[in-house]
């Protein structure tokens, strides 16, 4: 088997040829005869001047190229595209599968005998991690690590949890404008991800669980040198692998992996984006997600971890708590400790060596759980026949069963034109309904999902409402928020047949959504409705590739025809 600088040579006809022009151009760059007869250790450089959520790459990098060196590997960073969340028109979403192709074609393209993946930022984490499981390649991923926490007129802040509920108190005139100017300086006190149980947070914490990084890498917080002394294990772990050509992914994600990054999902309160992450990762494996069996788990597995949005604490609380090997103590039985990581050691073994902290609060044992089930529901009904997503431990218990009349908007464009305006006919019992705003309609499945309450009613004191959509949500929002709803609309969904009037009836214990308009009625809106073409922005490049072959939420929005051969 080749390995090192003789892996994927270039094709110029002969063989002799190619090696030895590789040599002699990566020479240019210093290299001596002993560096280049290494195996090779790849690391993607994901550092960009839009994405302050990985400013620390830099160091870690350095730490990584030092850990496979030591280990004695020969390390090669490359650079592959970087998404920041806020940066991202028209969503970081749309990008995700483009950053899982190029992530996986330039670890095909170039030789490596291993790779480290380095991300953070929302879409990050999965698209490399999509992009490893295809490639199956010894992988190690590097969470970037979650921010410190910031602080304002002695309260602790998270972004972007409390971004959202201090733009709610501005928007409801509880805020000025100078008072939310001094707030904007300090959500994000230091680069990393988001510091609560964002989607980050939470493809970190699955990242964890599946086996992929080192223990505790999912908390530890950016700036702090145990990030980057963690990062230099990580380099000497690739190189080992590197020499021993293993695990591969396709070694480590088994069922039983799957199923522990669903219980570690719902246990820690998690984002209801890392539900569409983990079925893209999994549908690139022969396994796959089961929706109803991850709601199964969910009636099963508590929320054991504090953390805002569901709780009160923030990442470096959880991290210094003991991290995702304690919560997977907490655990027990509900997790599959035979499972293997990248180490070579045995869930067990890293459970067994979780670190005990006296007087802790943050995660809490089973019989002491922040709420009795896990974070996220799915539901289904006549609105959304393939299925519908709540985290219901954000959710406001009062509104978990509730029938109420929809207040229908076309598109996030009309929402935003319309939901401010003080003539909108709507009361705090209605159901606000965002349509077209799915994989296809919006494009990309923007996190237009938290519909923000209308201001009149926001100045009236109205905290929370149900509000549905095709459309997702930032895992650091709270809320009664139903989302996912598949079909989109733009496809045809039940959705598309909603008008402003109908009743809707949500009930989360039955885990059920449903539009209540009798089968005739939504026959001959369905005959009504016009058929969609092609819209003018999908007419050319990634963006018709993207509309024309991307799946729906319960098949993870990945591309129809990167999903693993005989799925979907």
């Amino acid at each position: 088997m080749t390995e090192g600088l003789r892996k994927g040579l270039t094709a110029y006809g002969d063989a002799g040829f190619s090696l030895f022009l590789r040599k002699a151009f990566i020479k240019a760059a210093g290299y001596s005869d002993d560096a280049l007869d290494r195996p090779i250790v790849g690391i993607t450089n994901t550092y960009s001047d839009y994405n302050p959520c990985h400013g620390n790459v830099p160091q870690i990098l350095d730490a990584v190229k030092r850990g496979v060196m030591l280990s004695g590997a020969m390390p090669f960073v490359f650079p592959t595209i970087s998404i920041a969340e806020s940066f991202a028109h028209p969503t970081s979403m749309y990008l995700r599968n483009l950053m899982a192709m190029e992530t996986e074609e330039m670890i095909r393209a170039q030789p490596m005998d291993a790779v480290v993946v380095i991300g953070g930022c929302d879409k990050t984490l999965p698209a490399q991690i999509m992009a490893a499981v295809s490639a199956d390649l010894p992988t190690v991923v590097i969470p970037v690590g979650p921010m410190v926490v910031g602080h304002h007129k002695g309260e602790v802040l998270g972004a972007c949890t409390d971004c959202r509920r201090l733009w709610a108190k501005y928007r409801a005139g509880e805020m000025d404008d100078s008072e939310i100017e001094a707030v904007n300086g300090r959500l994000a006190p230091s680069v990393g991800t988001c510091m609560v149980m964002g989607t980050a947070s939470t493809m970190a914490c699955i990242t964890e669980a599946l086996g992929l990084s080192l223990p505790m890498s999912a908390t530890i917080p950016a700036p702090h040198a145990e990030r980057f002394r963690s990062a230099e294990t990580s380099g000497r772990v690739a190189a080992d692998m590197a020499k021993a050509k293993g695990p591969k992914p396709s070694e480590l994600l088994t069922p039983a992996a799957f199923r522990n990054a669903q219980v570690v999902l719902q246990a820690i309160g998690g984002s209801t984006n890392g539900l569409v992450h983990l079925t893209a990762i999994a549908g690139r494996t022969p396994h796959g997600i089961d929706l109803d069996a991850f709601d199964r788990i969910g009636r099963e597995v508590p929320v054991l971890v504090d953390l805002k949005p569901s709780g009160d604490h923030y990442m470096e609380h959880f991290h210094h708590a003991g991290g995702v090997p304690k919560l997977m103590k907490q655990l027990g039985g509900l997790i599959d400790l035979d499972c293997r990581s990248i180490t070579g050691q045995s869930l067990r073994d890293i459970v067994a060596a979780a670190e005990d902290v006296p007087g802790q609060d943050v995660i809490r044992s089973r019989e002491d759980a922040i709420k009795p089930e896990g974070g996220l529901a799915v539901l289904r009904g006549n609105l959304a026949p393939r299925g519908a997503v709540i985290k219901h431990s954000a959710a406001s218990p009062k509104l978990l069963q509730h029938t109420g009349r929809a207040v229908v908007f076309e598109s996030i464009e009309d929402m935003t034109l319309r939901v401010d305006d003080p003539a909108l006919d709507v009361s705090a019992d209605d159901v606000l309904v965002l349509r077209n705003a799915g994989p296809k309609g919006a494009p990309g499945m923007p996190e237009a999902g938290y519909l923000p309450i209308p201001k009149k009613l926001a100045r009236g004191g109205t905290k929370d409402m149900v509000r549905i959509s095709d459309a997702r949500m930032s895992g650091t929002a709270f809320g009664t928020i139903v989302l996912h709803i598949t079909p989109e609309s733009a496809v045809g969904g039940p959705l598309a047949l909603v008008r402003t009037g109908d009743m809707i009836r949500l009930d989360v214990a039955k885990r059920s959504i449903d539009l209540l308009v009798d089968d005739a009625e939504l026959a001959k809106r369905r005959a009504a409705l016009q058929q969609t073409m092609t819209p003018e922005w999908a007419e050319r490049g990634y963006a018709h590739l993207f509309h024309e072959t991307i799946l729906q939420a319960d098949d993870g929005c990945d591309f129809d025809f990167m999903r693993r051969k005989g799925k979907g």
